[in-house]
């Protein structure tokens, strides 16, 4: 299972509606978390996202992607949490996590770590990685790309019986490329009886950005593009100067890097929940485009699914 579960789509500042932002991926159980800003850990009772996650990525220092790491950790602290939080962002993060922790949370009786990255930094987990990309909404902002590694081909275990290769251990040694010997003497190799390999999934987290040419090659035939969309076409200007993306904007990145579905979020509280202004725009340059809300879920299927 590969699920988004957005708990703030708000720009700024929350509303009646929305909550500032904060979105959670789980991944066969893990629980990763992109943006933290302030309330998110009522976000996360309200939606049922578990508390037993160790990651948090905040893609810049604005105070409605971090402020919420201090009731999120405070709340970890009471509730008798002795597990590590890891905190990571671009260059900074020491300081201003550390300051903002230091000022918020009297004691933690847990470790935080936190880790400061650069466009370009890779960290490997089993079965995916995480990457980090350049963004254009200040000095150092960045991006976040969860890419999973290639998969196994199809095994196919008629083929398999028929050849006479037993059910059991050496299903998984064919199905991982190695040949194996029967009982009676015959060698039997993978050929024929194991497809090619296939893709893993992405997941494109991008956070406040102007529309760049660095999404879109991290965004790459991505399953899932996350993209803010805090103004609609008439706010053009607005959104330049404060090195955001229109709805139009994030539409003609998701087109150009030929994802399979957007997701707009990070939106100016001008926009009530029922207004389909930004939806309406988006889809009139790429059809596969969604509004996020608060509590949203999307599932995020394999590719040959």
């Amino acid at each position: 299972m590969l699920t988004v579960t957005f708990l703030g789509t708000s720009a700024a500042r929350p509303t009646v509606e929305r909550n500032v932002s904060s979105t959670v991926i789980v991944r066969e159980g893990e629980t990763l978390m992109f943006e933290c800003g302030e309330g998110t850990q009522r976000q996360m009772m309200r939606y049922g996202v578990s508390f037993s996650l160790s990651d948090i990525f905040v893609t810049h220092f604005h105070a409605d992607h971090f402020l919420g790491v201090i009731g999120l950790l405070r709340t970890l602290g009471l509730q008798g949490r002795t597990e590590p939080m890891r905190l990571y962002g671009p260059k900074g993060a020491k300081r201003v996590l550390g300051t903002a922790l230091r000022l918020g949370i009297e004691r933690t009786p847990f470790e935080v770590e936190i880790h400061e990255l650069s466009p370009g930094d890779r960290i490997s987990r089993k079965g995916y990685d995480i990457v980090v990309f350049p963004t254009m909404h200040g000095r150092y902002s960045v991006g976040y790309a969860l890419v999973e590694h290639q998969r196994l081909g199809r095994f196919d275990p008629e083929k398999a019986r028929a050849l006479g290769v037993p059910e059991g251990p050496l299903w998984g040694k064919l199905h991982r490329g190695e040949s194996v010997t029967l009982e009676d003497g015959r060698t039997v190799t993978p050929e024929g009886l194991v497809g090619p390999p296939r893709p893993g999934r992405k997941i494109v987290y991008p956070g406040d950005t102007r529309p760049c040419e660095s999404v879109v090659e991290a965004a790459e035939g991505a399953d899932l593009l996350i993209h803010e969309a805090t103004f609609g076409d008439e706010e053009k200007e607005r959104a330049v100067e404060t090195e955001h993306s229109t709805a139009t904007e994030a539409a003609q990145v998701a087109l150009a890097a030929r994802v399979k579905k957007l997701v707009l979020h990070h939106l100016s509280a001008r926009y009530s929940a029922d207004s389909g202004v930004l939806l309406e725009q988006a889809r009139a340059v790429f059809p596969e485009t969604v509004v996020a809300r608060d509590g949203m879920v999307i599932e995020v299927p394999f590719p040959d699914r």
